[in-house]
């Protein structure tokens, strides 16, 4: 980075420093060590090694997907398409291996159609203008349609050993799909922390005029973010596929509420500008926990949805009253 490539960044990307250090973080530790204390002393089988990898197995999806999230939220944005990603690059991914692909491509074909989907709200976003919440709102119906086109609404199933161990397998006592999400959050901090790019994702959603006044590339920033969140979607497509040792149409509903809710949860704000990596790993290790603990306590699903409902309305509201004092303020 040069000199004034610092410079530039470093008036414009003033929110980031800001909340460099946000006692959010800090809350959401506290709100989880608490539920962790809570589930322990009150179910036996909490702190159980099953159990504990069966949370991580549980989570790993929603962090694939919310480490996506992130970057387009910090910038302002939202991407309600990603659970229908997911579930159609999971069908293209089962088709292209029943058609005796080798496996390594057709896990990049699954990839590879998160990155068309991720381009497409992008350049939606930026060259058509359009809002980005009736944009990924369109893409998430057509990519659901297309998931049910394409194999006719069939399930597709009976995929090699080899590809389940994507999302079934263990390296040691460790589950694949949890180290693969734990990567992908880890280089998602790196960027955001590190990198030019993550300076300029802070500074589109700290102030865009600003950042297109001082030069920043702002509309190839915003397609980048669309297609890194598209492309963690297609991820989690074939991620899923393995676990489950099939491609679902139906599979994935719902699923990028959860992961917005822990980008949320984990103190981004959905007016752009403050969200950090460290943030996401707590609040989808907050949503996980609290799934697992309304399982183990036998809380009806139709509960289960309503309290996850909630938790969303608390953060979002915890959100729009911060950024309304530091306003006042």
């Amino acid at each position: 980075m040069t000199l004034k490539d610092s410079a530039r960044l470093g008036d414009v990307a003033a929110p980031r420093k800001r909340f460099a250090v946000d006692f959010s973080d800090l809350t959401v530790l506290i709100v989880f060590l608490a539920i962790v204390v809570y589930l322990t002393l009150s179910t036996a089988s909490f702190m159980s090694t099953a159990n504990l990898l069966a949370i991580l197995v549980a989570t790993s999806l929603i962090a694939v997907v919310a480490c996506g999230q992130t970057f387009v939220i910090i910038t302002g944005g939202i991407d309600l398409s990603s659970g229908s990603v997911v579930a159609l690059a999971g069908v293209v991914t089962g088709m292209a291996l029943q058609a005796h692909v080798p496996m390594p491509l057709g896990v990049a074909i699954g990839v590879g159609v998160g990155v068309a989907c991720g381009l497409f709200n992008g350049l939606a976003v930026t060259f058509l203008g359009m809002n980005p919440f009736i944009v990924t709102l369109a893409v998430m119906a057509m990519a659901r349609g297309l998931a049910f086109i394409l194999p006719g609404g069939a399930t597709i199933f009976g995929f090699d050993d080899s590809f389940d161990q994507i999302g079934g397998g263990l390296i040691g006592p460790l589950p694949i799909a949890g180290i693969i999400s734990l990567a992908a959050l880890l280089v998602g901090a790196f960027v955001l922390g590190k990198t030019v790019f993550g300076a300029e994702v802070y500074a589109v959603g700290g102030n865009r005029e600003a950042a297109n006044m001082t030069g920043i590339p702002v509309r190839r920033t915003l397609i980048l973010v669309y297609l890194i969140s598209g492309a963690l979607a297609g991820l989690g497509g074939v991620i899923l596929t393995g676990r489950l040792d099939s491609a679902q149409p139906i599979a994935a509903q719902g699923l990028e509420l959860n992961a917005i809710a822990a980008v949320v949860i984990g103190g981004a704000s959905l007016f752009g500008g403050r969200g950090s990596m460290l943030g996401t790993i707590l609040g989808v290790l907050l949503i996980g926990v609290i799934n697992n603990g309304l399982t183990l306590h036998n809380v009806e699903p139709f509960w289960v949805q309503f309290i996850q409902g909630a938790v969303i309305f608390l953060a979002v509201l915890f959100d729009s009253l911060n950024t309304k004092r530091k306003a006042a303020g």
